[in-house]
């Protein structure tokens, strides 16, 4: 499956604003100033505390303890209790965690329970309600273990979840408690993807991570109170964009848009949070790739002259709070270094003169990013959720410790692992500052050979050293820098010639102007961290690879439904794909440089031959389009339940008459 660019700078956002909305990281100070046991806690968003009394309240559902979730609600979301048809459903269940307990005294307790709360809610909680109310009467009398009784359902323990869910979607709506957009975006961008995989019948190259990451169940829908059924009609529109981006039925539809009153985004939302993810699993790969974009600190390194020491207890909370640093979720997933003798270079080895070069490699550039470093963050993980990190501590293997390559590398190894992932952060961090003369000196120094096998990545770095230059008003230097380099290297592939004579375009343009028409920095340093790591034996992140391949499964599904995405811009979908392409791309050009290229550049452009028009079809099924009218389309998928592709299909079949589609298909 082919890949699409990505904007790694826009999902460096979509990440940050994550990690603070779950408060992963710490970002009171930077990671040079450790807090003390004695700081006040971190501050908490109300979106934050909304989710966590939400998540304290589906826990203790969860376990059965009703009159805890009870006194939560009563706290802080009282008006829940105001629906006597979620309250009747609580006091049911409550009634039957009483007789669980299996005392006299809990007996006696479950029937003052439906004299004073149970029976009184069952009169006006929906019509049913009653005779619910007398079903459940039979759990007197029948045993909780016997699987063939007329109340084994109301026995079960699944009621317990399926009522810790309702509650959770209804708190989350009322509340507008959603979780942070990259998670929905993960959530939908993994849905579609598994959906396209099936529909055209294709194995998924990251099914090891979305069958893992995105769970089949999903939490109940909140249901709309009567006094919504009266809605006026939504637009179909509406009603089929909503069925099909979350697979729903449309009744389905036309239901979570009366509960959020016709807003459809919020209708899109409510639907997404529905779908559950493994948190655990979530954290770590966000974990991994803050630590390889040098978003937070990888907490690997050890304090060198003139640095803190500090204490695992330190780094990872208060002595309160501190917990072992291998049992807190994320901590082990700091880089894969997967340095076997097939993808390591003999002049990557850790020992003699190698590993002094990479000590002096890494010693300059920490004397040139010692400002970049500190605005690192410190990872917290989820340490105001104690019940959530003995959860993780228990059940959280998804990523495994053979897969992250640790068990390859002893504790004495830390420091010769961390100094390769410095030295990979420090040249992107040279790059996106724009010191192309610097990077050069540096990664020449730890590799004589790197540029000889990645000649592009050479020719753009002397780009930006020239445009550099042609900034500062040095045209002699500038043009030096392009007959010494960019010209010989441009001569040897002949498919850099045409960026090479748009390069020395520059010198027609105004001084200040020059560097920033001309490349991406954050373009360049991403290719450049990439094509090092991997040289080093420094993977990249997992998520990346996730969102490659969803976003590119994402624009071939709109391209199947001949449509724009409407919920792209809420999910920020858009600015992941908005990639400049620069005016002097070379990434493209050479064939011996694509796969670098692809996977460590969101300036990469993926060549096809099929026209894409703006609203995601491709010149090919313009014919298609072009005989179906809208509302031919809608009508067809009403009434044939089909999605929208293949509603297209068969118009096209019938000239766009969508009565005749729908009389052969009944005939």
């Amino acid at each position: 499956m082919d890949s699409t660019p990505v904007n790694w700078e826009a999902l460096d956002r979509l990440i940050l604003d994550f990690a603070k909305s779950e408060n992963l990281i710490d970002d009171s100070a930077s990671t040079s100033i450790i807090s003390s046991p004695s700081s006040s806690p971190p501050s908490f968003s109300s979106s934050y505390q909304s989710r966590f009394i939400i998540r304290q309240i589906r826990r203790f559902l969860e376990s059965g303890d009703i009159d805890s979730s009870l006194h939560l609600l009563r706290s802080h979301a009282p008006f829940i209790l105001d629906d006597h048809r979620l309250l009747f459903r609580l006091q049911k269940q409550k009634f039957m965690e009483l007789l669980r307990r299996g005392t006299d005294e809990a007996r006696d307790s479950a029937i003052e329970c439906t004299r004073t709360a149970l029976a009184p809610c069952a009169l006006d909680a929906y019509p049913e309600a009653y005779e619910e109310f007398k079903h459940v009467l039979l759990a007197f009398i029948y045993d909780k273990d016997d699987q063939n009784s007329p109340v084994a359902n109301e026995w079960s323990e699944r009621r317990r979840f399926e009522i810790a869910g309702l509650m959770s979607s209804v708190l989350r709506a009322h509340l507008q408690a959603y979780d942070p957009v990259f998670s929905m975006t993960l959530r939908y961008l993994i849905s579609i993807h598994k959906g396209f995989c099936i529909r055209q019948g294709i194995s998924s190259p990251i099914s090891d991570l979305t069958e893992r990451l995105l769970l089949e169940e999903r939490d109940p829908p909140a249901v709309p109170q009567e006094s919504f059924y009266e809605a006026p009609p939504f637009d179909e529109v509406d009603i089929q964009a909503l069925a099909h981006a979350v697979e729903l039925t449309r009744q389905g539809a036309i239901d979570s848009l009366r509960f959020a009153k016709g807003d459809l985004f919020q209708a899109f939302q409510n639907e997404l949070c529905r779908m559950k993810v493994d948190v655990s699993m979530l954290d770590e790969l966000v974990h991994e790739y803050c630590v390889y974009r040098g978003i937070v600190d990888s907490g690997l390194a050890l304090p060198s002259d003139g640095e803190t020491s500090v204490s695992n207890a330190h780094m990872n909370g208060s002595p309160e709070d501190s917990v072992d640093v291998n049992s807190i979720q994320g901590t082990d997933v700091e880089l894969r270094y997967a340095c076997e003798s097939t993808n390591c270079y003999e002049d990557c080895s850790t020992s003699g003169s190698h590993q002094a070069g990479i000590s002096k490699v890494l010693q300059r550039n920490r004397n040139y990013t010692t400002g970049e470093r500190s605005k690192r963050k410190r990872w917290r993980g989820r340490q105001d959720d104690e019940d959530y990190k003995q959860d993780v501590n228990a059940t959280s293997t998804n990523l495994s410790r053979e897969q992250q390559g640790l068990e390859k590398h002893p504790s004495a190894d830390i420091k010769s692992r961390d100094d390769k992932y410095e030295i990979v952060l420090g040249m992107k961090e040279l790059a996106g500052r724009g010191m192309a003369a610097e990077v050069v000196e540096e990664v020449t120094a730890l590799d004589p050979n790197f540029f000889l096998q990645n000649h592009i990545l050479l020719f753009q770095l002397k780009q930006v050293e020239f445009l550099k230059l042609v900034s500062s008003g040095d045209h002699s230097s500038a043009l030096r820098v392009a007959s010494s380099h960019l010209g010989p290297i441009a001569s040897r592939d002949p498919s850099l010639l045409k960026p090479l004579k748009e390069t020395l375009l520059a010198l027609l343009w105004p001084n200040e102007d020059a560097l920033g028409k001309g490349l991406p920095l954050h373009a360049l340093s991403t290719s450049l961290q990439f094509a090092i790591g991997r040289k080093l034996g420094v993977e990249e992140p997992q998520l990346m690879k996730l969102m490659r391949a969803t976003l590119h499964t994402h624009n071939e599904w709109f391209k199947l439904q001949m449509c724009k995405d409407r919920f792209e811009s809420l999910l920020r979908i858009d600015s992941l794909k908005d990639v400049n392409t620069p005016l002097i791309s070379a990434c493209s050009m050479s064939k011996s440089n694509a796969d670098s290229c692809t996977h460590g550049s969101s300036q990469v452009t993926i060549s096809s031959s099929t026209r894409v028009s703006e609203d995601g079809s491709s010149a090919t099924q313009e014919s298609s389009r072009d005989v179906c009218d809208e509302n031919a389309i809608l009508k067809v998928m009403e009434f044939l339940a089909l999605p929208r592709a293949d509603a297209i299909h068969l118009l096209a079949q019938y000239n766009g008459n969508a009565e005749t589609v729908i009389q052969q298909i009944f005939a």
